[in-house]
Formats: C-alpha cells, structure tokens, sequence
C-alpha cells in the first residue's frame, strides 16, 4: 500500500510482526489480499531453550538481554525469507504484553526505532490476541468463535466477537496448565519445557494408575485451577521414593500419563460449559477452537476434538509451529488492527499485565501493574 494511500477492506497489506514476550525471538512478515487467505511469507523464532536449560525454566533478566542481541538479526532473517525490504512492508506490528516486561519493553523500544526511521505505522498487539486470533490466520475463522487459550502462562476461555472485542467466559484461578507442565516435569526430573517431556514419557504410561484429582470439575462454571494436580503429583513422587527408594521408570511414565489424562479431563468438561453458553449467541457458522503452547498435545487435542465432534461443531487447531510463541501470529493481528484504523504512536507503553476482557472481574488478582488475567 503506498504511503498516503486510502485503505479499502480489500485492500493488500503487508506487515513486519515483533514477538519477544517470553524466550522465544520471533519476527515475521504476513501478507493479505482480500478476497485471498493470507500468506505467512516468513516466520523465523530464534530459542533460548539451551540458555535457560541449566535453571530449570525462563530467567527473566537472561533472556531480555538474549531479546536485545537477537531481534534485529531476526528482523533480517524474516524480511530476507520474505524477499522483501523494510520500505516495502506497510506496518509494523509487536507484542506490548503480557509478559516478561524486559523482553517486551526490548521488542517495543525496536518497533519504535523501526517506525521512527521509516515512518511506518506502527501497532502495539495484545500477545493474547495474537493466540485468539490465529484461526483466522490459518482457517479463515468468522466471528463469533469460542477460543480456548491454554499456554504456559494463561488458560481462558473467550468468545472473539472481533480483532479487539473478547468475552472471557472463565480461565485457572492459579496455574495455568503449561506451567503446571513445567513444574509437574521439574518434580519427576524431566527436561524443560516440560509439555514435551510429560507427554513422551506419558506415551508409555498408565493413565489410570494413580488417583489424581480433577479439581473444579464438578463445579457449574468454566474455571480452572491446576495447582492441587501439582501438589498431588509431588505427594505421589514422595511416597514412591520413599516405598521403592527412588523413582523408577514405569513409576514417572504413569505418573506423565495420570497427569496429562487428569489436565485433558479438566480441560474438555469446562470445554463443554464454554461450548453451552457460546451456542447461546446462536452463531451462524459455529466454531471451537484452540490455541497457545499447550495446544500442540495431542492427548489434549483428541479430547476436545472428540467434544467438538459429539457436539456437531467445527473444531480448529493450528499447525504445531503456530501453537507456541511466534510473530506471524503477532503480525497477523496487528493487521487486522490496522484495517480497523488502528495506529500507535511513540507513546506506546510496555505491559507486563494486559487481560483481553477489561470488563471482566481479574482471575488472579491485581495491583499497581494491573489485573494479571
């Protein structure tokens, strides 16, 4: 789109998409061509799983400053996959948060002197929205959808009514299910990101062995809660340890399994509340679908896939790459702000803390930075 240029609803867009709110270094760049489903032109993460492996999970300090070496290499990685320089692309989209505030503030101050130096718009992307809004992205979605957003640090249900517009239905009073992920793996010994490790050992395991909790699940709303899971595992841990003196093999495969089978459990009962009171909008074209990190296991998906199923809705994942943390999602949404109008200036501010649904009552708490979710 040229500079100066009146923008229609169909008109082509090209947007740069800065993502740096945990420990992966993303930047991509996403194209749309109205009537046509949008390309994701290129999609480049760099990790930090090697930097953070000898702490048993993300340092906060460490990987701000791995966001402020790496993003511009990023930036020219994505734009060179894309065959494309900086004057050519029409905007520039990143996360302003949630997240770890080094690594959002490193993200912004670089969009900031992007925009500056190019006079692009540029447009601060709640890093939630962008999770929400992938199936329209990879599916081509229409609104009204229900969104499930299960990830490391969040876990909510939300009906997108549209790019800026979310009603959280409910979401984990306490952990969300990839942290307790995590953590769950850091009690049995496992590798971080625990997602991965609990669920190839749980390939192996008895789901059924130990009775583990399924906690709130018999209670008439959509939320959550994963911490007393958590603290059941540790239990169980220490009382094999102490029968069999240390933890064999088969012992951590079932406890994985009895983990990951209690978290699709919760996950797919409170899926089905969410699933009532979004039918109630009487949507034309229904559609369930999920998204966030947690979003790759395949236990879980089969589970609410078979819901969607038994419940005569479509159901919609993204691809595995676009489940955890990127910026073509981020781009994505920053593109459909842009056909609202939207635009920031250099006022644009870092947000540790940023619910989608401000009307909502917070689900953990606030405080001088804001509600948490």
């Amino acid at each position: 789109m040229a500079t100066g240029a009146t923008m229609t609803p169909d008109t082509p867009l090209t947007v740069l998409g800065l993502e740096s709110s945990c420990d992966d270094t993303a930047a991509a760049v996403i194209r749309h061509a109205p009537p046509a489903r949008a390309e994701i032109l290129s999609n480049v993460v760099l990790g930090q799983t090697d930097l953070h492996a000898a702490f048993g999970g993300v340092v906060p300090e460490l990987a701000a400053r791995a966001h402020a070496e790496k993003l511009d290499l990023a930036v020219e990685a994505a734009l060179e996959q894309a065959g494309l320089t900086l004057n050519m692309v029409d905007a520039i989209a990143v996360t302003a948060g949630p997240g770890l505030i080094g690594g959002v503030l490193s993200g912004v101050m670089l969009a900031k002197g992007l925009a500056a130096a190019t006079g692009l718009p540029m447009i601060g992307v709640n890093h939630l929205a962008g999770h929400a809004l992938t199936p329209r992205l990879t599916d081509g979605v229409e609104f009204p959808y229900l969104m499930l957003l299960v990830s490391g640090g969040h876990c909510q249900f939300l009906i997108a009514h549209g790019p800026d517009h979310f009603t959280r239905l409910g979401g984990t009073i306490d952990d969300a299910p990839g942290e307790a992920f995590d953590k769950t793996a850091k009690l049995l010994a496992l590798p971080q990101p625990g997602g991965p490790s609990v669920q190839a050992q749980a390939a192996t395991g008895n789901a059924t062995r130990f009775a583990l909790p399924r906690p709130l699940i018999d209670r008439d709303d959509c939320n959550m809660s994963f911490s007393g899971l958590k603290t059941a595992v540790l239990r169980t841990r220490d009382g094999l340890i102490a029968e069999h003196g240390g933890l064999r093999a088969s012992d951590r495969a079932d406890l994985c399994a009895g983990f990951q089978q209690a978290v699709a459990d919760v996950l797919v009962a409170k899926s089905r509340r969410a699933l009532a009171q979004y039918m109630e909008l009487c949507p034309a074209r229904p559609v369930f679908a999920v998204a966030g990190g947690v979003a790759a296991n395949t236990v879980l998906r089969a589970g609410l896939e078979g819901l969607a199923r038994d419940m005569g809705l479509r159901f919609v994942a993204p691809p595995l790459a676009l489940c955890t943390d990127n910026a073509a999602m981020i781009a994505w949404a920053g593109l459909e702000r842009l056909r609202m109008g939207a635009r920031d200036d250099m006022t644009l501010a870092a947000r540790p803390r940023w619910p989608l649904d401000q009307s909502a009552a917070p689900m953990l708490g606030s405080g001088k930075k804001g509600a948490k979710a």
